[in-house]
């Protein structure tokens, strides 16, 4: 069975009258009807080749999965929301972007708000969505305390939490392997030579902050290296404290050779300074971001897939919508350490 749309095929030629079906769909993508839902569910064990082929014949065929009927039989508003921290953050838009396109194939209306990490905005947002009637609600939470929600989740409504897991209540999640992202990250370090790296990232109030720390001490610990703290800055990304970090750090009587920094915020502050360009360390950034590759001295990260995390949020919930509520679930995606010029050599 084909798992990709003939780029040849007129899809206007298609035996079609009225708005496209899902045997539309099938057809157009070469594959089954049921494969045709799980795509438009978020469903996993479909594989990227098939996902692209089907999604492709979505948008040809201006698909739109009929939910009206549904809507009336359960009072549902065929809405949803989403609350992001910043939706001009290239990790969250991508990941938007995902859960839009997800909501689209299921004839739902998205809508987005920013919270700009501040907890009474987020509540305000999300108490605001809510009584507009939304049918469920996806958020990359501020590192707050999210108990105010619990009692929606006891009335049954579906929340789906992304990137952080929620604070003060239990609800589905959707990570990434922000630990082991930054283990694999430390130990390529070391294995390049580097016995002393400094790193500069989020602070452990902040859980991928304290995530990716404890890969970093977890890289240390397996290579039988002790923990310097002196070599450990945490705090917001601001450009003056990375200087200052790496300044005190590179002067110091036992001078580092590697770098670890912990977000794209942070990476982009350090990268501003002199003190990287003068002392260039080997480095590794958690997160990969656009013209990391075409940087002079490309850059080596561990990525992250904030598509497959909004695709997989968005699922999840659909499938809440669906089926009912059910046992919290947790899924944790993997992260990819993409190797570039600047961790190859250490000094």
């Amino acid at each position: 069975m084909s798992t990709s749309v003939d780029e040849d095929r007129d899809w206007r030629a298609l035996p079609r009258v009225g708005r496209a079906t899902m045997k539309d769909v099938a057809a157009l993508a070469g594959v089954g009807v049921k494969t045709v839902s799980r795509v438009v569910n978020g469903e996993r064990y479909v594989s990227e080749e098939t996902r692209t082929a089907v999604e492709r014949a979505i948008v040809q065929l201006r698909f739109q999965r009929n939910t009206g009927a549904a809507s009336l039989r359960h009072g549902s508003s065929a809405t949803i929301g989403l609350i992001v921290e910043d939706i001009a953050e290239p990790f969250q838009s991508n990941f938007a972007r995902a859960v839009e396109g997800l909501a689209i194939a299921n004839g739902t209306l998205l809508f987005t708000a920013s919270s700009s990490d501040n907890i009474d905005r987020e509540r305000e947002m999300a108490l605001s969505l809510i009584a507009r009637r939304v049918d469920g609600l996806i958020v990359i939470p501020s590192p707050f305390d999210h108990g105010f929600l619990q009692p929606e989740l006891a009335a049954g409504l579906p929340i789906v939490f992304a990137d952080r897991p929620p604070l003060g209540l239990v609800a589905d999640s959707v990570t990434s392997d922000n630990r082991g992202g930054a283990r694999a990250a430390v130990t390529h370090l070391i294995e390049q030579g580097c016995r002393r790296v400094v790193y500069i990232g989020d602070g452990e109030d902040i859980y991928t902050g304290a995530e990716r720390l404890a890969g970093y001490r977890d890289a240390l610990a397996d290579a039988d290296i002790p923990l310097d703290s002196d070599l450990v800055f945490l705090g917001h990304p601001d450009s003056a404290r990375s200087e200052a970090a790496l300044r005190t750090s590179f002067t110091g009587a036992t001078q580092p050779t590697g770098l670890f920094t912990g977000n794209t915020l942070n990476t982009i502050a350090t990268l501003r300074t002199a003190a990287y360009a003068e002392f260039l360390p080997a480095h590794v950034a958690f997160d990969d971001f656009e013209l990391a590759d075409l940087m002079a001295r490309p850059l080596t990260v561990v990525a992250q897939d904030p598509a497959e995390m909004g695709r997989r949020a968005a699922g999840l919930l659909f499938d809440r919508l669906e089926n009912g509520p059910g046992p919290h679930e947790t899924v944790t995606l993997p992260t990819r350490l993409i190797l570039r010029d600047s961790s190859r050599t250490a000094r």
